[in-house]
């Protein structure tokens, strides 16, 4: 398994029309483009696929967060900002054992987020197409 790079500043929806967002509150720092939990609390965690509670990811953070602060979520729809240079088109995209990462293969707890997919321009550049299954109990 291989952890995918993101740059957060680069982190972005493709279509913001189509996309579907929701808005919680952090419950720790959070990063953009990091894959978030929910927490018992109702507020929003950085999600890990090997720590137990930590698994149920519930969307992507699309900006910076502090502890206590809203911040906003990509549940479905494609978004920008990872290096998908080792992937190819319809890679599965998993949830990482490193906290608050995306992988190229399951962690501990096979936890899929997406799919790498390419962009209708010349150069089919790669996003990835995020169906966050929130009916799921990963355990």
């Amino acid at each position: 398994m291989a952890d995918i790079t993101v740059t957060a500043a680069n982190v972005g929806l493709v279509d913001p029309e189509k996309a579907k967002t929701f808005e919680g509150l952090a419950a720790e720092a959070i990063t953009k483009g990091q894959p978030l939990y929910q927490v018992t609390t109702g507020k929003f965690g950085i999600a890990d696929a090997n720590v137990a509670n930590k698994q149920q990811v519930r969307g992507i953070a699309l900006q910076d967060a502090g502890a206590g602060q809203a911040v906003t979520m990509l549940k479905e729809g494609a978004a920008y900002g990872w290096t998908l240079t080792s992937q190819s088109y319809d890679d599965p995209v998993f949830l990482s054992d490193t906290a608050g990462t995306l992988a190229d293969a399951a962690g501990t707890l096979e936890v899929p987020v997406g799919v790498v997919t390419g962009l209708a321009d010349k150069s089919l550049t790669k996003v990835i197409y995020f169906d966050i299954r929130w009916g799921a109990d990963w355990a």
